[in-house]
Parts: C-alpha cells; sequence; structure tokens
C-alpha cells in the first residue's frame, strides 16, 4: 500500500447504499435528500433500478459558519425481494449501507435478506427509523423488533447507531447525513488521485441510437478522457465522461458514479473495471481476460427438478432496459416450476424488442417475448401477429410473475386422472345376457350411480372394466345408491362377475 502521506492520498467521500424492506421509504429518502422527485416517476411508486447519486451536505459543525460540505454517493437499490442480487452487489461496492426499517411495520422479510447483504459485506451500517410522522410510529417497539432480528442498536444492547427519521417531511434527515460523513471519517476512508481509476460496474444498457453504456461507481483513482476502460472484457474508449446529472465532465475520481458511451459489448453488470492510458494496453489486457476463459469455460446451472415426457416446452425470449433488471427478471422467471410445463430461456438481451426477437420466438407455437421497461418494434409487432406469438410488456416485476403464473395456468396440459368415488361387494350374481350381467351387492364406501365407470377387482386385482347400466334400490329405480346400502344392478362387462368380487366406481378427473 502507498503510505498515507503521499499527496496523491486524499479522503474520498463515502459511498452509501441504501437498503430495507419495500415500502419502507428508501426512494422517499433519496428524494427529499436531492430535492427531486424518484417515486412518482418510477412505474407502481417501485425503485426498479439500481442507480447512484452524488450529494453535498454540510455537517452540523460547520453549518453555521457554512466552511465545509461534504460531497455522498448514494447507491439507491430496489426493495422487492427479485432484486436479491442487485441488492448483494449495492452493498459489495458501498462503504457505508443505511437499513431503513419502518417505524409502523418494523422488520420484514426483505429487511432481513438486506441485513444479511449488509453482514456478508462487512461494511459498517445505520438503522434509519423512518415514518416517525405516522399516527401508528412506535420507535422503542421497532427498536424491540430489530432486537429480536439480532440487530442491536446503541443504547439498545449494542453499538450500531441509528436515526429516527421522516423521509416525507425531512425530520432528522440532515442528523441522518451527518450520521454518515461521521462514521465515514471513523473508517478513515481514502483514495489515491495519481492512480488510473478503477470501480464497479452498476448498471448497463443499449441505446438505439447512442450505443452500448454502463453506469460506473469509481472506487479509486482517476478517470480522463482519452483513456480506455476495460470491464471484465467489455472494452470502451473515454471520449466523454457523464456525471449522475447527465453533465459532462473532463474527468472524475473516487466515489463518483459516471456514465461512459462506447462499450463493444455489455458490460456484466456487477463486474469490475481498469482503466488503461491507451488502446494498445487495454486491447493486451483483453486478449488475456478472453484466452482465460476459454481455457476455463464456466458450467451453467440447469434444472434439477423432475419433468415428465409429457411436458410442453415454453420457450421465452426476455428483453429489459438494463442488464441488472434481465437478471432479477432471470430469477424470478426461475421460481416458476410445473411438473408438465418446462420453461425454457432461448434469448435474452438489453434493448427495444426486434424482428430478430420475433423471428426467434416464431418456431415454436408456444413462444412467449416478455419484454420490461422496454419499446415493442413495429416489424416485430408484424411478425408476431403473423404467427400467433404472445408479446407482453411490463414494468412492474411481480406483475410480470403474476401474469407469467396465469399463462402458464391456461398453458398446462390437463394430464386425466380417475378418482374413485364409490366401492360396492357383490354379494350374489343373477343372470348373464350379451355381456350384461345382473347382480345383487351392498355400497361399502362413497356411491354408486348409473352410468358410473367400474373396476372389478378380485382379490386386489383388478381383472376388468364395465358400466353401471341401471341400479335398483328395493325394487325401485334409482339412479344413485349411497354407501351401507344394498342394491340391484346391471353391470356392462366382458369378464363375468363373481360373488365377493369388489366393483369400484370411479370418474375421470383433469390434473
Amino acid at each position: 500500500m502507498t503510505k498515507q502521506n503521499s499527496p496523491n492520498i486524499v479522503p474520498r467521500p463515502p459511498i452509501v447504499v441504501i437498503m430495507g424492506h419495500i415500502d419502507h421509504g428508501k426512494s422517499s429518502l433519496l428524494d427529499y435528500i436531492r430535492k427531486s422527485n424518484i417515486v412518482e416517476g418510477e412505474a407502481g411508486g417501485i425503485t426498479q433500478h439500481l442507480s447512484a447519486y452524488e450529494v453535498e451536505h454540510q455537517p452540523a459543525e460547520t453549518r453555521k459558519d457554512g466552511l465545509a460540505s461534504n460531497r455522498i454517493t448514494f447507491l439507491d437499490t430496489p426493495g422487492h425481494e427479485a432484486f436479491s442480487k442487485m441488492r448483494a452487489r449495492g452493498a459489495s461496492v458501498a462503504d457505508i449501507a443505511i437499513l431503513v426499517v419502518s417505524a409502523e411495520d418494523g422488520v420484514k422479510e426483505q429487511t432481513k435478506e438486506a441485513m444479511k447483504s449488509i453482514k456478508e459485506a462487512g461494511i459498517p451500517y445505520i438503522v434509519a427509523i423512518n415514518k416517525i410522522d405516522k399516527p401508528n410510529a412506535n420507535i422503542e417497539r421497532t427498536k424491540q423488533n430489530l432486537a429480536e432480528n439480532e440487530i442491536y442498536l446503541e443504547g439498545f444492547g449494542g453499538d450500531v447507531p441509528f436515526v429516527p427519521i421522516s423521509a416525507k417531511v425531512g425530520t432528522g434527515v440532515s442528523d441522518l447525513l451527518d450520521m454518515m460523513l461521521l462514521v465515514a471519517e471513523m473508517e478513515n476512508l481514502t483514495g489515491d488521485t495519481s492512480l488510473p481509476a478503477e470501480g464497479i460496474v452498476v448498471e448497463s444498457n443499449i441505446d438505439t441510437k447512442r450505443g452500448t453504456s454502463a453506469t460506473l461507481i469509481i472506487t479509486n483513482g482517476t478517470l480522463k478522457k482519452g483513456m480506455f476502460i476495460l470491464a471484465e472484457e467489455s472494452m470502451s474508449p473515454v471520449r466523454a465522461i457523464e456525471n449522475f446529472l447527465g453533465k459532462q465532465v473532463p474527468e472524475a475520481t473516487f466515489s463518483s458514479p459516471i456514465l461512459i458511451t462506447g462499450f463493444d459489448s455489455i458490460p456484466a453488470v456487477g463486474s469490475t473495471f481498469r482503466v488503461y492510458k491507451n488502446k494498445k494496453d487495454a486491447e493486451k489486457a483483453q486478449l488475456e481476460l478472453r484466452e482465460a476463459r476459454i481455457k476455463s469455460p464456466t458450467i451453467k446451472a440447469v434444472r434439477t427438478a423432475p419433468i415428465s415426457d409429457d411436458a410442453l416446452v415454453v420457450p421465452i425470449v426476455l428483453k429489459s432496459d438494463v442488464a441488472g433488471t434481465l437478471e432479477a427478471i432471470e430469477k424470478e422467471i426461475g421460481k416458476i416450476e410445473r411438473e408438465h410445463v418446462l420453461i425454457k430461456i432461448i434469448a435474452k438481451g438489453v434493448g427495444a424488442i426486434g424482428e430478430n426477437d420475433a423471428k426467434l420466438a416464431s418456431g415454436s407455437d408456444s413462444a412467449i417475448i416478455i419484454g420490461f421497461h422496454t419499446k415493442v418494434e413495429r416489424g416485430a409487432q408484424d411478425i408476431a401477429e403473423r404467427f400467433g406469438i404472445t408479446i407482453k410488456t411490463f414494468d412492474i416485476i411481480y406483475k410480470l410473475s403474476e401474469w407469467l403464473n396465469e399463462e402458464l395456468d391456461h398453458r398446462t396440459p390437463r394430464i386425466m386422472g380417475e378418482e374413485v368415488v364409490g366401492t360396492a361387494k357383490v354379494l350374489k350374481t343373477f343372470s348373464i345376457a350379451k355381456h350384461k350381467q345382473v347382480i345383487g351387492g351392498k355400497v361399502t364406501t362413497g356411491f354408486l350411480e348409473v352410468d358410473a365407470q367400474v373396476k372389478i377387482m378380485r382379490r386386489d386385482v383388478e381383472i376388468g372394466r364395465g358400466k353401471i347400466e341401471g341400479l335398483q334400490q328395493q325394487k325401485l329405480a334409482s339412479k344413485k345408491v349411497e354407501e351401507g346400502n344394498e342394491c340391484g344392478m346391471m353391470v356392462e362387462a366382458k369378464i363375468e362377475i363373481a360373488a365377493g368380487d369388489i366393483l369400484e366406481a370411479f370418474v375421470m378427473n383433469a390434473k
């Protein structure tokens, strides 16, 4: 490591990840901090992307004289369960986590999941007890609930700092920002400005006009125009650097979220990137990575759940606006399992649903094209209509899951199965004429009725089948005879029925 007294090593702003359960106020908190509105811009009020923002905050001790302010970079991570990988990735790049917990609802499943990600990342965290302005808010009960889930706050059996806040009206938010800077100071976060930049890819997408771009967080070093970025095997020249406001800047350094356009392939979300001063060095490193991948190919996981031979295969073409969301949707679809249906993602990608997607899906009668935050090009729509392909687009992930489950319910092949509805013991046989036999018996379970199919059982072995043509009870014709009653029967069967045989009446039901 470089010595701390080097002039190039300076304190760096903290990268803070906001985590917690859906609807507990993560987006509202960022909304208040940034003095803008992301909640209304998100479908259904649910954050669907991993995003990064910078803010300036004046610490409490300098607020009166206005001498200093500090920069904080925020990662906003979706709260929906399907985005657990994105949340885990957010925690892996962050220096500090904020666990938002509602003072009304306390700890929920996704709170626990977020906490697990924070612990696995090994980063310090602050609990923001939100919604304290609500009539049902109870801070002490929330502290107790947190303790029950092994989250021990300061003054409540532990050392985890917490701040009661109302993201809606802003109560306590400034104190929370102060606490972030205090924790960052204790962590002694530094970076070396003289090094070429490195960091993490937090999002990537394809724009038909601009090309392939990626949102990056610089964790160390400096990025300048003219350099070359290599994110695993994806390379891009640095022609323009956009900050989180969409403004071009000549250079960027640690903790800054930036947008770079011009990658030769889609960078993998969560991958690390390095910067090279010239194209030759970047291409050399890219070639080495490709050769290493070819020598040790990745083994892809396969479905282990049993599939019946008559299963319906449903091919799916999956398109999303960004790579991180694509990953989350795959995980959600992967949870759907049916005994007689096999979901097979035959293609996936970032961008609009185009003609090639429709042509690929046209090879199967049961194919589905699913888009998330994407448009359907006219050419794709025409092909889909011609071949009867289902195209469906969504902007909320759980609605996608609900629709796909319903669609599969409609498509699942119905397997007919036998259900025994009654049994009768044959007590006596009377006559046989052209396969029609008159017998006497007693209904021992369930019921018998006219036109019912029956299995003829002898010593627990099926010896044949027949059909009840008529029933008599107390010498009167009857359509149905219940359990415990004796009756006369006319049964059509090729097998001769004998006293002591058991007749099992059954119906065919779809499974």
